[in-house]
């Protein structure tokens, strides 16, 4: 098949994540598609993936970790084609190892009264905190629960258990405290303010890949800088924010063919590109915010419900640099305890007095040597949000108080550097990663992904088609769910023309 007027298609992709990269690289290594734009509001590629320098080294300020590195993650294998991992991680013994997510490493606990707890002691309440996340996960296909959201259901059996301890109450109080540092934790993996915000049901539909999480030696940007050179030099176009999507319209081409297209994107500068299809891949907290104008004529009020309905959040980092560790030379995680804090009393919500408690674990990056001594810390949430509004040098006052009350030294040198995200405040991003909210299902991701038109029997091809990590209804949240739902449409446009030749699904090295 080709265009309605016998031309080749003409394909626009929005947005130059993974997704975006993916779907363009896909559709590049077939012929029927040579009319190929990639239209990219920021001035570099990667979307989420954002390598930047901290001093003389690369950090994460987006994506961090590869999760599940085995065959069947997209992300793994194109990366170790492209090289750009170290050979331990592409082990197959690295691939099969089964840890549901990240492994423990070597952690010192301190609390906010100035001592390191006891490692048996946060064992046992991690073991416990493990066990009910685990429990959560066998509702899916329950047909009623309980209560609706992960927090609920997590609290309730928490008092219970209370209820059998036969520890002395301060001893109580301590493990409560640490159940808490691990509520907070859980909120940066699901991207998510509160845990109450996530919904109990599908929450075992999320599914993890087998292999050991891995990082990339030279900075996960190097993934998108590969897929990105693979591509015609001329068919990416930066600095091109898309105001609004037209669809289902007759736009002429200004030009002796005078060729006429159902879709028009316009961008902020003024600029038109005209299309056969597009694939819109830009993050879901874009589309909370802008849909209603983004895309005209309006979504469909199913899809429109999804985008209102599913969750995505803010889950940010704050590097520090450190003169000389405060930390065991062998502690690769610090995680922040505070012990007058517990998951069956309700938080303050004086964002500006107590943000910094929500800030609950640091990662020890790895080697020293190559490092210096530098810290990564988790934020996530409404707390998250309101550190993106303060300066550097309020950060930096606010961890040196809440470190000096960790160690019990009031004399202890502040950082001598800091850096942080700010993903809240990207205008084109507006957060971190996607989750199915209270309110929501699977079905919601289903109908985010679903092209337009929708209905079956309109004679019209697709015109608009829908990309990125929310809309991979069990790898969301996830790069590998970005580039297979980038794939997924590409594929949907592969199949609606005859090629004559085999789909190189491999991309060009």
């Amino acid at each position: 098949m080709e265009a309605a007027d016998g031309a080749r298609p003409r394909v626009l992709v929005v947005g130059a994540g993974l997704a975006g990269l993916g779907a363009a690289q896909r559709l590049s290594s077939s012929r029927a598609f040579p009319h190929l734009r990639l239209l990219e509001s920021t001035g570099r590629a990667g979307g989420r993936v954002c390598s930047q320098r901290f001093g003389s080294e690369v950090v994460e300020m987006g994506a961090h970790w590869i999760h599940g590195p085995s065959k069947e993650n997209p992300v793994f294998q194109l990366a170790s084609d492209y090289g750009l991992l170290e050979e331990e991680a592409m082990s197959e013994e690295n691939q099969q190892i089964e840890v549901g997510g990240h492994p423990l490493l070597p952690a010192v606990f301190y609390s906010n009264a100035g001592r390191v707890l006891s490692p048996e002691l946060v064992e046992g309440v991690r073991n416990l905190f493990s066990t009910l996340l685990d429990q959560t996960r066998e509702f899916l296909h329950v047909p009623q629960v309980s209560v609706p959201s992960v927090g609920e259901y997590l609290r309730k059996e928490i008092a219970q258990q209370v209820k059998e301890w036969t520890d002395d109450d301060e001893t109580k109080w301590l493990k409560l405290a640490v159940l808490n540092t691990y509520f907070k934790l859980e909120c940066c993996v699901s991207g998510t303010h509160s845990m109450d915000h996530v919904a109990l049901g599908p929450f075992g539909e999320y599914a993890m890949l087998p292999g050991l999480d891995c990082t990339f030696p030279g900075g996960y940007g190097g993934l998108p800088d590969c897929m990105l050179t693979s591509l015609p030099k001329e068919s990416v176009l930066f600095h091109k924010p898309v105001t609004v999507v037209r669809w289902g319209g007759s736009y002429r081409e200004e030009s002796q063919e005078g060729r006429t297209f159902p879709v028009q994107v316009e961008c902020e500068n003024g600029e038109r590109f005209l299309a056969d299809h597009v694939i819109i891949t830009v993050p879901l907290g874009f589309l909370k915010e802008h849909h209603e104008t983004f895309i005209d004529p309006p979504l469909p009020p199913r899809k429109a419900d999804a985008i209102r309905q599913l969750g995505f959040g803010t889950n940010n980092k704050i590097f520090l640099e450190f003169e000389q560790p405060f930390w065991p030379p062998d502690c690769q995680l610090i995680e922040v305890v505070w012990e007058d804090e517990s998951p069956l009393v309700e938080a303050g919500t004086d964002l500006q007095d107590s943000w910094f408690r929500k800030l609950t674990v640091f990662l020890v990056l790895q080697p020293p040597e190559r490092y210096g001594h530098v810290l990564c810390g988790f934020i996530a949430g409404k707390e998250s949000e309101y550190m993106e509004t303060l300066s550097d040098d309020e950060v930096l006052m606010a961890l040196t108080d809440v470190i000096r009350r960790l160690t019990g030294n009031p004399h202890l040198a502040p950082p001598k550097k800091v850096m942080r995200s700010q993903w809240h405040s990207a205008p084109y991003t507006r957060g971190s990663y996607s989750y199915v909210a209270v309110g929501s299902s699977g079905d919601d991701i289903d109908a985010l992904a679903q092209p337009l038109p929708e209905d079956a029997a309109d004679p019209r091809l697709l015109q608009v088609l829908f990309a990125g990590e929310a809309t991979h209804r069990t790898f969301y949240s996830t790069t590998h769910g970005a580039l297979l739902s980038g794939w997924r449409e590409a594929d949907r446009l592969l199949s609606l023309y005859d090629t004559s030749e085999p789909h190189q699904h491999k991309p060009r090295l």
